[in-house]
């Protein structure tokens, strides 16, 4: 049997017909201040942006770099290519990314994988006979 998912005892469609307000007061502090203090230019443009795409319902992917948006309740379901760094991730936004930094979901670093050591690059390579 499927689970249903559950925010703090509300299932999606509850939280999506809450006002803002009422979602807020579910939050952890650390969001809830966040979003209490104001929300950037910036955070209110990908707001409006994701708003469209979600009532167009043509699922185009939104390409961003703001990795601190919180995930509320109607992005569930959008796809948003998010920045690491160094390219844009996509980031299909599941129920359980609600409450959570958009950044979390996308890792800006990478496992480093050392090649051989080159020409010189220890004494004991002096003595490896090349080809």
């Amino acid at each position: 049997m499927v689970q249903e998912f559950k925010y703090r005892g509300y299932n999606i469609e509850q939280l999506n017909a809450m006002s803002i307000e009422q979602f807020l007061h579910l939050l952890p502090s650390r969001q809830r201040r966040s979003l209490n203090r104001s929300i950037s230019e910036e955070k209110r443009k990908l707001l409006a942006e994701l708003r469209q795409t979600k009532e167009k319902s043509n699922n185009k992917p939104i390409r961003t770099h703001i990795r601190d948006m919180i995930v509320l309740p109607y992005l569930v379901g959008l796809t948003i290519h998010v920045h690491n760094g160094k390219e844009f991730i996509a980031l299909e936004v599941k129920p359980q990314m609600v409450g959570h930094y958009l950044g979390e979901y996308v890792i800006t670093n990478k496992k480093v994988v050392h090649g051989t050591p080159g020409i010189g690059a220890s004494r004991s390579s002096l003595y490896v006979p090349l080809k």
